[in-house]
């Protein structure tokens, strides 16, 4: 029988509480345990993988006396402070949910300490403090995972169906978007220092998951970074890629947009695809035919286009989006799957250092006012 791996926490606010529920409960998903929203909590029925055979909660640590009475009350063991979680020989995980800019010394002190690492994103906030702990990780031989959970959102992993399937032909643009309109929220996110700005706290999983879903180079990026809510780090960007096929990307985040654009907005030579919400609504146009000849011009403000007139149902042909099957406990399957030799990384440490190695090429742009040649 395999090991059942002990994960302890460092961190026990938003993420780290949740990771705790989740990890407590047997459930496995930290934001749906986190949320009292029974819409959401329903979600649970859809998890494939029971992970309480497979990883469990050891304990948790917190700074903050409140956090640890919080985690006293939900009936977690808590560790007195970080050297003891390290010392306790029963954990196999060291869980890092502190601010970004404690991630490097964290994840280093548990790899020498002996244990395994599944570290919160941005793992760092640079690309040379997570080159720094790679270096460690070969040098100790320890696994270090970092978190992009939003690999398993429905969204992704719908667009990436019609993306790998070619369902619209050859795809020449992709767009990903997430726009809100409450600024940046009162934590670390609005404080440089702790790695603070939507670029790493936003950017890191679209970019992420755009790289993950195209195979090839990126050749080119242009970004601006905006200033509107907040003076000290990005409260959104707009950031533009070339790959090295000519594909085209787009990934905007922004926090003071008061209607939103959809989320995704994915073309191709053969057809079209919208994701507009977190609910999944949207819809798949495809081509049927080039043949124009139900072209009719339309008036367009003052003046007649035919270029532009809409098509009709003879030459396209409108689709519900392709469903997907997932496994939402995937990513903590994988670890202690991993761990136990049985499995490959499904998220790799190169893998977030493309991603912040991406990040930085556009902090340059948006500095410079210049494309950035990348790859």
């Amino acid at each position: 029988m395999d090991k059942l791996i002990r994960v302890g926490i460092v961190g026990c606010g938003g993420m780290g509480g949740g990771h705790a529920l989740a990890l407590g409960s047997g459930t496995g998903n930290a934001v749906w345990n986190a949320t009292k929203s029974d819409d959401v909590r329903s979600t649970l029925d859809e998890y494939t993988t029971d992970i309480s055979k497979k990883i469990e909660l050891a304990g948790v640590y917190d700074i903050d006396p409140a956090r640890q009475k919080w985690a006293e009350e939900q009936g977690f063991y808590n560790y007195p402070n970080y050297q003891a979680m390290l010392d306790d020989p029963d954990v196999d995980v060291i869980l890092v949910a502190t601010p970004n800019d404690l991630h490097r010394d964290q994840a280093i002190a548990a790899m020498r300490a002996g244990k395994h690492v599944l570290c919160e994103k941005p793992v760092t906030p640079t690309s040379k403090e997570l080159e720094d702990i790679l270096a460690v990780a070969k040098e100790t031989g320890k696994i270090f995972y970092p978190r992009q959970n939003r690999r398993w959102d429905k969204d992704f992993l719908t667009i990436k169906k019609i993306y790998d399937e070619k369902l619209l032909g050859k795809t020449f643009n992709i767009e990903s978007r997430v726009l809100g309109s409450r600024g940046i929220p009162g934590d670390w996110r609005g404080k440089k220092e702790h790695g603070g700005g939507m670029m790493l706290d936003w950017g890191v999983h679209l970019l992420d998951r755009l790289l993950t879903m195209v195979p090839e180079k990126v050749k080119k990026v242009f970004c601006d970074l905006t200033n509107i809510t907040n003076d000290e780090v990005d409260d959104g960007f707009k950031m533009h890629l070339t790959f090295e096929s000519g594909l085209t990307a787009v990934v905007e985040v922004g926090t003071c947009h008061f209607i939103s654009l959809p989320l995704w907005l994915i073309a191709g030579d053969h057809g079209t695809a919208v994701i507009e919400n977190w609910s999944g609504a949207g819809k798949v146009v495809r081509l049927k035919s080039w043949e124009d000849s139900d072209a009719k011009p339309i008036l367009a403000g003052e003046g007649l286009t035919k270029t532009m007139a809409p098509r009709e149902g003879k030459s396209i042909e409108e689709i519900s989006l392709p469903d997907v099957q997932y496994d939402r406990n995937e990513l903590y399957s994988n670890l202690a799957d991993v761990i136990n030799g049985e499995a490959e990384q499904i998220v790799t440490g190169e893998q977030a250092l493309r991603v912040l190695k991406l990040m930085e090429a556009a902090f340059e742009s948006s500095e410079k006012g210049t494309v950035v040649y990348f790859e």
